[in-house]
Formats: structure tokens, C-alpha cells, sequence
């Protein structure tokens, strides 16, 4: 790597990026490093079988063939390779999303991965990512394009955070390793996205003058290089590290160059660094450049030529037939390129893509608008079952994460569960169905929300409803229910004007928050009058239960009130988003969900904001100042000993839970050394980083008088030694069952990861000498066991 032969100035500075015009305004305060060339070659470690296979395809390539083996065409999927019929290669079919297949028919919504994260259950995440592999093959789509780690969640208000899983990097990474191993098991290639630093939507893309001419870049994530290791490298660690076949280079610039073509981010952290072993895509119109794309570490082009003018007014392709000409004229060498092909088609072949698999199911080119099939009719060829039906019993699982993603925040008195009340009032425009279609909703008003909008969506066979479950659930009783659905009418009304002759049992008021992809948020409370839907209602109902269907967090004014007697957070649950609610209320399933953020006591107490506006002309005046560096989240609160209304990690339950018995064991062989052993790198990075060394035991008991499931939570205090590090980071969870009275031992076990920070200067990773403090308990502020190790 030619970083290797730079000055040692330029090695130990503490950002990262690339090399650009002298212009240093755009690197905001850290400062750059240069670049890091060439783009790695893949070793197929891992994939060994695969590579064999690759190589020999390869070999059988002209140019022609090979650059469009790495740019994107029109075809009947999001993203599409075009086939080589000769070489039996049938090409590939890139498809959305992080919850469900998309663009098809007869295919399940699953919850969002905020939702997944609410779970805290490995078991459940990955079998979510099982389920999703099987219809994504069953449809014919070699590449899924999630999981989603970025954005992150640095801030309260991207647009895209329910995509993901957690502002918490420890938490994000074991839900991206559980769900690339559910995926892959089915021979489905996964792809992590968006690498890295995208955490806001607000210019994610650049503008243009009428002209065509570049008006502002995009955004510029400008971050240090620890700030990038520990929070928003993390989780695509564990993704190289469980196999991932693809990685999805993100739209905004990092430290002022563009994420596509930043070298050091591609060749020096995941290809090398991380030893990232599958190809790079762009985002769909993320690629800004040819040659420096491809040099910068990029190995596709997506989508490539997609109707006349391409991608936000961008060149059809900066690949495809420049690729070739680059070749010919002897400015790109073709072992680049062969490494491309090698990265792409190696996956391919270890996953057995080559045998058998499924065709495209010809309803997916008809539902993709994004590619009108008049544009590619001639060179793709569809035959087999159309709308096939892919949905077997997934409902069963959907449900099931719906009810274990929905937290209780509050239960006053043991409002909830339900005791099968006889009168029950249903208020709010989030409680019933839509009135647009549920794919193509424009105007959210009225309706249900059990997804979020953008490529991260789902298209929904049908929705279970919150009102049309309580109604059947309630049948059964012979309960009363009556319906308010008009949030205008509700907050504006005295409601004993709305001929409800007596007080209800129990008035159960659903609120929701929509979010998408292209848009940040705007504001933290709940849509449509949301606040004051809950005011109007608590005034009225002294047992009024809230029930809010959001990407995230919220503002929840109304969490004092003392007639508001429970809060349940059901984030985006999927198709089964009615059932799985009512499963909670009537304590059909114990909640057992805990908060994957913090939800703060005011709005005003948030940090890491998106940047929304700039006053200047200056085309790289977009600069996202990471400064708050490592405190984010519950990370921030923390190292400003700031109160929050509820803490991350925070979810009640209708049951009870202690724990005892704190014992640390060591599980290293030798003296732990400070630095890690030099070994080979890895997928993932150097091996010795994920070698355990310390084994922590607590005994957990339900100490209720009925089953539940508890999330005991392991939180590390790094010593003194360790420069500026917040006070308590997360690095174990295990969600457990229990019947009551009934205990059982839990063990975490701590990586050499677990145990360390990124150090700038070393450019290593480092474990602080001192003791390590040890937090066992059942939320980030709610500790229950203390204790200390000293490591090194």
C-alpha cells in the first residue's frame, strides 16, 4: 500500500480521506491523510472454492464482457448485471431492501431493523434474516441490498435510522453478523450498507445549476480516525467478519472526498484493514468519477445506464464502455479490473449461485418502476412461475418479533395487560387502514404505518391492522368498541361531545411517525397532532394507553400525565403490526423489548443535528462537523450527566427480574498483552481482535408470578488510562426466558475488541492499562452488579 512508504506525519494524522485539490476548507477541523493505492486483491480467503470457480470464468471474458460485468443495465430488478448466455452465466439481479424483497408481489414485510434491535433477541434477529433470505432466492435476487448500518443513528432525526438497528455500535454489529448469517445460509448473497459515515439525508446527493454544472457537493461527514473505528466502522466489521458478499459504498463525501472514490476508506479500511473479501457497489447514483472510482477501491457501478439522462443528471455510466476504452488506451491495467470480476463473481460461485437457483420471477419487471421494462426487453429473457407466492408461514415470525420489538415504557398501577375489558375506545389515525394502497401511499393521514418509505419499504400483501385485530380480540369478550379515527377532530373536540355515552374501560390512542429515505425529519413528535390527540384524550379517559408506530424516537410530552397509564413504543412491526400490538395488550406475550436509543426529556437536549442549511455558494460548503466524536446516544447523556425521560436499553415487563452473583473469569491462555498479536488479516481484521478473554456470570431469576423474557445487559467503564472515552459502553446482552421463580446462569464473553480503543498514533488497537469497570443490569442507568478487572 503506498501508504506504507508516506512520511510518519502523514500516518499519525488523526482523520481520514483522500487526496483533493487544494482546497483544505472542506476537511473541516481534522485535517486529511493521503491516499491508499492500489485497490487490494482479493485472496478468496474464506471462499476459497468460490475462487477457483471465479477465476476460471474469468478467464473465459473479453473486455467487453468484463467491464459490463462490473456496471449496472436496465433490467427487471433494482440492480442488474447483464447475463452471458455462452457461459451459462445468467447475470445478476440486485434487489431491495432491509425488510423485505420490494419491487415484487406475494413476498412478506418484515419489521424494520429499529424494530429488530428493540427485540435484543440474537435468536430472533437471525431468524428474521433466514426468512428474508428464503423469499429474496425464492424470487430470484442474488443480492439483497441490506443489512443497514449506516446511518448509525448519530442523530435523533435522520431520516433513515429505522432502516438500521442502533446508535449503539455494539448492539448494530451483532444484529448485521446475526442477519448476514440468517441471509446467507440460503445461498443469497447480503450486502451492508451504507459504507460509511452517512448519518443524514439533507443533501445526501449534490445539486446542479440548470446547466448541468455542480452546483453544492454532497453532504461531508468530517470525522476523526478513533471516532470512525469504534462507532461507524464497528458494526461493518462484524458484516466482513460473518461473510458479507457486498458492501455498499455510501452518497456522501467523508472528510471532503466522495465515499465512492475515497481510497482510504475502501482500500485501506475495508479491503485491507477489515479484509473485506467481496466487491464494492455504489449507491445507486453515488458514483461521481470513472477511473478514480475504480482506483479509489470501487468494483461496480450501480445502476449504471438507467434511462436517457441516467442517475441525478449524471453520465449514463462512468463504467460500461469506459472501462473498455480505459483498457485499450492503457490508463487502467487490466489486473484491476480482473480483481473486480474476482470480488464480484467469488461469492457468486461459494454460495452456489451457479447451481440451480431460482430465475427472476417475471411480476418483479413489471412492479419495477425504476426500470421500465421497454428498456431492456430485448436483452433479458424471463420465463418461469410469475407472481410466485414466497410467504410460506413467515407470518409466524413476523408476528412473534413484532410482540418481542414492542417496549413498554410505562404501566402505572398495572393498566396493562388488559383483563378483558368490556368497553373499549379506539382513538387516532394510526389505528386503522389506509385509504391509499399501502405501496403507494402519498398521504399518510389516514392509515396504520407499519413501515417506513423509500428503497428501505416493503410492498405489503395485506396489513393486519390494529383496529381490526382489538376487534376481533375483542368478539371473543363481547366487548364494546367504538372508533375516533379523525386526529383533527380529536384534538379540537370535547369528547363527551363524540357520543360516548359512558366512560370507557380503557382508550387505547395509536399514534405514528413516518419516515423515509430522501428526507430527514423534521420534527420529534408524533405526526398528525399526535400530542394533542393524547391531551384531548388523557382530559376525557382517566385509562388512556398510547401506542406510538414510529421510526424512532419521539417526544413524548404527554408521559407524565396521570391519566396516560402505559406507553408502549411499537416502532415499524410489519404486516403483522395489528396482532403482534394486541398480543402485548392482553398479555399474550409478556413484553420483554427494551429501547435500541434514548429518548431525551426535551428536544432541546439532543446533539449531533443534522446540517440543514449553509450560508455560502461555495460548492463544498456542506460540512457535517462530527465533534461530538464518540458521545452519542446514551454515550452522550452519560459524559454530561444528563437526566432522560427514558434511558437506552430501558423496557418494562409484566413480570419481575433480579439479578446476582457478578463473577469475572479470565479466558486467556497467557498474559494478556496490551497490543493484539500480529496475525494474517482476516474478514474482519486481524483474528486476535476476536479472541475471548474474559467470561462474565450473572444468575438471573424471575422473581414474578408469571413468565417473561429479560435482556441483562453488560456495560464496560474503560480505565483512566484510556484517552476521553464515555462512561459505560455496551458490550453484552442476552435476551432470556423464564418461568416464574425460575433462574438461570448468563454468560457474556468479552472479545479483545470488547476490551479496546482505537489508538491514533499506534494505529491499533490498544487496551487501556488499569481496571475495567463491570456493569451488569437491565437498562444503561438501571446497574444492579459492579465490578472491576484489571486487564493489562
Amino acid at each position: 500500500m503506498l501508504s506504507a512508504l508516506l512520511p510518519l506525519a502523514a500516518l499519525l494524522s488523526p482523520a481520514l480521506g483522500v487526496i483533493q485539490p487544494l482546497n483544505t476548507t472542506i476537511y473541516g477541523p481534522y485535517g486529511h491523510v493521503p491516499a491508499v493505492y492500489p485497490s487490494p486483491n482479493t485472496t478468496g480467503l474464506g471462499w476459497e472454492a468460490g475462487l477457483i470457480k471465479a477465476k476460471a470464468f474469468l478467464a473465459e471474458l473479453n473486455v467487453t464482457e468484463k467491464a459490463w460485468m462490473v456496471t449496472g443495465t436496465p433490467g427487471p430488478c433494482i440492480g442488474n448485471i447483464v447475463a452471458i448466455p455462452r457461459l451459462g452465466f445468467s447475470g445478476l439481479c440486485l434487489q431491495d431492501g432491509p425488510l423485505a424483497i420490494r419491487a415484487v408481489d406475494y413476498a412478506s414485510v418484515f419489521p424494520a431493523g429499529v424494530s429488530a434491535a428493540a427485540s435484543f433477541d440474537r435468536a430472533l434477529i437471525k431468524e428474521r434474516g433466514v426468512l428474508m433470505g428464503e423469499e429474496f432466492k425464492a424470487k430470484g435476487a442474488h443480492v439483497a441490498l441490506g443489512p443497514v448500518a449506516g446511518p448509525l443513528g448519530r442523530s435523533a432525526y435522520a431520516g433513515r435510522n429505522w432502516e438500521g438497528f442502533s446508535p449503539d455500535p455494539y448492539l448494530t454489529g451483532v444484529a448485521m453478523e446475526e442477519t448476514i448469517i440468517g441471509m446467507q445460509s440460503n445461498g443469497l448473497q447480503a450486502c451492508a450498507k451504507h459504507w460509511v459515515a452517512y448519518e443524514q439525508e439533507t443533501q445526501r446527493n449534490p445539486t446542479f445549476t440548470e446547466s448541468g454544472l455542480v452546483l453544492q457537493e454532497s453532504v461531508s461527514s468530517n470525522l476523526d480516525d478513533r471516532t470512525m473505528h469504534e462507532l461507524y466502522m464497528w458494526p461493518f466489521a462484524n458484516a466482513v467478519k460473518a461473510g458479507v458478499a457486498s458492501v455498499m459504498c455510501s452518497y456522501n463525501r467523508i472528510n471532503g472526498s466522495y465515499a465512492c472514490e475515497n481510497s482510504k476508506s475502501q482500500n485501506g479500511l475495508l479491503k485491507e484493514e477489515l479484509g473485506f473479501q467481496g466487491y464494492i457497489m455504489s449507491d445507486w447514483g453515488g458514483t461521481h468519477s470513472g477511473l478514480a472510482s475504480i482506483e479509489g477501491g470501487l468494483d461496480m457501478n450501480m445502476p449504471g445506464g438507467v434511462g436517457e439522462y441516467g442517475m441525478y443528471d449524471q453520465p449514463l455510466s462512468y463504467f460500461g464502455a469506459n472501462i473498455t476504452s480505459a483498457i485499450n488506451n492503457g490508463s487502467l491495467d487490466i489486473s484491476r479490473l480482473d480483481d473486480m470480476i474476482l470480488r464480484v463473481m467469488t461469492p457468486y460461485f461459494a454460495l452456489g449461485q451457479d447451481q440451480d437457483y431460482p430465475t427472476v420471477d417475471p411480476s418483479s419487471a413489471v412492479l419495477n418502476t425504476f426500470s421500465p421494462i421497454d428498456t431492456y426487453v430485448d436483452e433479458w429473457v424471463l420465463n418461469g412461475t410469475s407472481s410466485r407466492d414466497v410467504r410460506a408461514d413467515h407470518h409466524i415470525l413476523i408476528r412473534k418479533l413484532g410482540a418481542a420489538a414492542t417496549v413498554l415504557l410505562k404501566n402505572v398501577d398495572n393498566a396493562l395487560p388488559l383483563k378483558a375489558p368490556k368497553s373499549i375506545a379506539v382513538f387516532g389515525n394510526d389505528a386503522s387502514e389506509d385509504t391509499q394502497g399501502y405501496y403507494n401511499q402519498v398521504d399518510w393521514e389516514y392509515g396504520t404505518i407499519a413501515v417506513g418509505g423509500g428503497s428501505g419499504t416493503g410492498r405489503l400483501t395485506y396489513l393486519t391492522t390494529p383496529l381490526e385485530a382489538i376487534k376481533t380480540k375483542a368478539k371473543a369478550d363481547g366487548a364494546l368498541v367504538q372508533q375516533f379515527l379523525n386526529n383533527t377532530l380529536i384534538a379540537t373536540s370535547n369528547l363527551t361531545d363524540l357520543l360516548i355515552p359512558t366512560m370507557p374501560d380503557v382508550c387505547l390512542v395509536f399514534l405514528k411517525t413516518y419516515a423515509e429515505e430522501g428526507a430527514d425529519r423534521t420534527s420529534l413528535d408524533t405526526d398528525w397532532n399526535g400530542n394533542e390527540v393524547v391531551a384531548s384524550v388523557a382530559a376525557y379517559c382517566n385509562n388512556t394507553v398510547v401506542i406510538t408506530h414510529s421510526s424512532g424516537i419521539n417526544n413524548l410530552p404527554f408521559s407524565s400525565h396521570e391519566n396516560v397509564t402505559a406507553i408502549l413504543a411499537a416502532h415499524y412491526p410489519g404486516q403483522e403490526s395489528g396482532n403482534a400490538i394486541v398480543d402485548i395488550l392482553y398479555g399474550d406475550v409478556n413484553p420483554s423489548a427494551k429501547l435500541p436509543y434514548t429518548i431525551a426529556n426535551s428536544v432541546d437536549d439532543y446533539n449531533g443535528l443534522p446540517i440543514t442549511a449553509v450560508n455560502s455558494t461555495d460548492p463544498y460548503a456542506w460540512n457535517a462537523e462530527f465533534t461530538e466524536k464518540l458521545e452519542i446516544d446514551y454515550r452522550y447523556f452519560d459524559s454530561k450527566n444528563m437526566s432522560v425521560l427514558y434511558e437506552f436499553g430501558f423496557g418494562l415487563s409484566y413480570t419481575t427480574f433480579s439479578v446476582a452473583d457478578l463473577t469475572i473469569t479470565s479466558l486467556a491462555n497467557s498474559t494478556v498483552t496490551s497490543t493484539p498479536p500480529v496475525e494474517a488479516v482476516a474478514p474482519g481484521g486481524n483474528p486476535a481482535l476476536w479472541d475471548y478473554l474474559y467470561s462474565v456470570t450473572v444468575n438471573l431469576t424471575n422473581t414474578g408470578s408469571v413468565a417473561g423474557a429479560e435482556v441483562p445487559q453488560l456495560y464496560l467503564t474503560f480505565p483512566d488510562s484510556a484517552p476521553s472515552t464515555p462512561p459505560k459502553q455496551l458490550r453484552g446482552f442476552e435476551k432470556v426466558s423464564l418461568n416464574a421463580t425460575a433462574s438461570e446462569t448468563v454468560e457474556f464473553k468479552l472479545m479483545r475488541r470488547d476490551l479496546s480503543y482505537w489508538d491514533i498514533v499506534a494505529q491499533d488497537w490498544i487496551i487501556p492499562t488499569g481496571a475495567f469497570g463491570v456493569s451488569v443490569g437491565f437498562s444503561s442507568r438501571d446497574i444492579k452488579l459492579t465490578g472491576s478487572m484489571t486487564v493489562v
